[in-house]
């Protein structure tokens, strides 16, 4: 009988003491039923490898084969592919250690839901030392995030069948043919299965990619080819070069025409002083929005602004000088409410997009309302947010975060990090995007009935999000999208007792519990990183880079 689970591992000159780590943690898994270990080496040159090799094949269940000549990793693997005979397919690397219950998880969750095609796992690091660090706990399933870098890489498993309709790795992938096979199969079937547990060690060696991205630039040498194969398949046209960090791409989407986008901005008139120099906040919110469409004019843009009727009429006066004929107001002549104001501006405007802009905000970014209408154009997209900095240049919104609490992601973070697992770096899924800057089509605001009233100056950009998802769409967040935030500048935002009764009356735990963060995390954090000396992780510092190193 064909054993349920294949274990394929590709092997080319790896340490021989870490091969066997790798081979004996296979054949001391505690799942009980029988696996098969396919090992396929590709031509190995060390004659330590070889020899290892031969005194290990007469393990039950582990089949070696010799590749007579080296013929690179998407070679040897479809190799593998074709021994295989298990109804799933586990994904190992030469030098990789499984944890000791991974089949006996993994099994466990997929007899519970027979939907499955594909899970993935959390992994941490192998050091050199043989300790076990830096834990990579993972987000649930983020299309948008796979497109810019693999994020998954381990720990696989796949059904074999699907493996086969996609047609096994691709030739020519070398050193991107995991990212390559796993938006291919993304293609085929639904959201990926996440089991959250720490299920594949990682092996830190010093030539693995694990210690040092740099240590195999072929790794990351195809990945632009291997998103650009995939963003055409699916019928998105962009352009895909390397991004600033290795392993990441940048992908520059087309724009479906030229849409006009409705900027709707509130408004109470307020002034204030940034960098030293005196200013109306929104004046300068809608005058740098047209400095930008100079320097990128993929859009049109038409600016409705609803003013308080209290407000200077030199505030009116000064945005029809600035914006002229784009420029449409809306009076606004009722106790505040952003809500309300909202959907008025909303009303009052036409075009196919709406940007929902604090007044306190001025663009960084010329370009960042097309990079947003090029993400929101996607018909499963509900809503996109943008990178805000506060004055001092840290980070204010890099996204939603609902893990135990509300807030923004990597709040305080300076602002031109790429993040923990370089999130701040890529378009990803987020739980919410902050309504200081969201852009949406048109017809998602009406189909979701336009912003809560019942939620005047708080949360309602929270209970914005949840109802988007809870129709059936993505929040998106962009770093390629910024502008400074000067928050609460412009008015208060006390936090109201009655909003957040509202809000956990309205979704309950829904509201604190967030997809794309882990509940192995500690509740409340919203950096993603592991609360130092916790279930006794080691403590961490978070390099320039991205990376997280662990003392």
């Amino acid at each position: 009988m064909n054993a349920r689970f294949s274990v394929l591992t590709t092997v080319y000159d790896p340490e021989p003491q870490h091969l066997w780590e790798c081979l004996d943690s296979v054949v001391g898994q505690t799942w009980p039923n029988a696996i098969e270990h396919i090992v396929i080496d590709d031509a190995s040159q060390r004659d330590d490898v070889g020899l290892l090799l031969d005194r290990s094949g007469d393990v039950h269940g582990r089949r070696i084969v010799r590749r007579p000549a080296n013929g690179g990793i998407v070679a040897a693997s479809n190799d593998a592919l074709a021994e295989a005979t298990g109804e799933w397919l586990v994904l190992l690397d030469h030098d990789d250690v499984l944890a000791a219950q991974a089949l006996e998880r993994i099994a466990a969750v997929l007899d519970a839901d027979p939907s499955i095609d594909v899970l993935y796992t959390d992994h941490d690091l192998l050091r050199p030392d043989g300790r076990l660090a830096s834990p990579v706990y993972k987000p649930d399933f983020s299309i948008e995030r796979l497109r810019n870098h693999n994020w998954i890489t381990h720990l696989v498993v796949v059904r074999r069948s699907l493996v086969e309709q996609v047609g096994g790795f691709t030739a020519g992938t070398d050193g991107a043919q995991d990212h390559d096979l796993l938006l291919r199969l993304a293609e085929a079937s639904g959201p990926f299965h996440h089991l959250p547990d720490v299920l594949l060690h990682w092996r830190q060696s010093p030539a693995s990619v694990a210690s040092d991205v740099a240590n195999k630039p072929e790794a990351f040498d195809r990945v632009a080819e291997v998103v650009g194969a995939h963003l055409q398949r699916v019928g998105i046209s962009a352009t895909v070069d390397a991004g600033e960090h290795v392993g990441v791409v940048r992908i520059r989407r087309e724009i479906n025409g030229r849409p006009l986008v409705s900027v709707v901005i509130p408004t109470r008139g307020a002034t204030g002083s940034v960098w030293g120099v005196d200013r109306v906040f929104v004046h300068k919110a809608v005058s740098s929005l047209i400095a930008g469409m100079a320097a990128d004019n993929r859009v049109d843009l038409e600016f409705v602004v609803v003013i308080d009727v209290a407000a200077e009429p030199v505030i009116e006066r000064g945005l029809q000088r600035i914006a002229g004929d784009r420029l449409t107001v809306v009076p606004y002549d009722r106790r505040f409410n952003f809500s309300d104001a909202i959907n008025s501006g909303v009303a009052a405007s036409t075009g196919s997009y709406v940007l929902i802009l604090n007044d306190d905000t001025e663009l960084i970014e010329p370009g960042s309302v097309a990079e947003m209408v090029g993400l929101a154009q996607q018909a499963d997209v509900g809503m996109v947010g943008a990178k805000l900095l506060y004055e001092d240049g840290t980070l204010q919104h890099g996204g939603h975060s609902y893990h135990g609490t509300i807030s923004h992601a990597m709040l305080g973070w300076p602002g031109n990090h790429p993040g923990p697992h370089r999130m701040l770096a890529v378009e990803r899924e987020c739980a919410g995007a902050t309504a200081a800057a969201a852009l949406l089509r048109r017809s998602v605001f009406n189909e979701v009935g336009g912003m809560n009233l019942a939620f005047a100056i708080n949360y309602n950009d929270v209970d914005f999000s949840l109802t988007i998802r809870q129709a059936g769409y993505r929040v998106l967040w962009t770093p390629h999208a910024s502008w400074f935030h000067f928050e609460q500048r412009s008015f208060d935002h006390p936090i109201v007792t009655e909003e957040i009764d509202l809000l956990r009356g309205r979704w309950g735990d829904v509201a604190f519990t967030d997809p794309y963060a882990n509940p192995n995390l500690t509740p409340g954090r919203t950096d993603w990183l592991e609360e130092p000396l916790r279930s006794g992780a080691a403590p961490f510092e978070v390099l320039p880079d991205g990376r997280v190193s662990w003392g």
